[in-house]
């Protein structure tokens, strides 16, 4: 492999269906765990979208059961107050390093 390689990688594309039923497609740009929690959060945006400035991120408490995903909806306050927490310091840390 090639370094040229290693520095692109493949974005990890989701699929969610909307109220109808209608399936969208998402790209993965985070994935985390919360320390102290066995949880596991995901960001996601979405790939079809008319002003990429803003681009609405949503997350989302997963769990892997072999290939398949199933994603939960954060409703608690302090959950979503912890995620959101997490990602901005990750995020952080990303521009940090960049």
């Amino acid at each position: 492999m090639t370094n040229e390689e290693l520095e692109y990688e493949e974005p990890e594309i989701i699929y969610i269906p909307d109220e109808e039923g209608n399936e969208e497609e998402f790209e993965v740009i985070m994935k985390f765990e919360v320390d102290g929690s066995d949880q596991k959060y995901m960001m996601v945006v979405p790939l079809t979208s008319d002003n990429e400035e803003e681009d609405e991120v949503y997350a989302f408490r997963y769990e892997e059961d072999g290939d398949d995903l199933k994603l939960y909806t954060i409703e608690d306050e302090e959950e979503w107050n912890m995620v959101e927490e997490t990602f901005n310091t990750l995020l952080g840390e990303m521009e940090e390093q960049d």
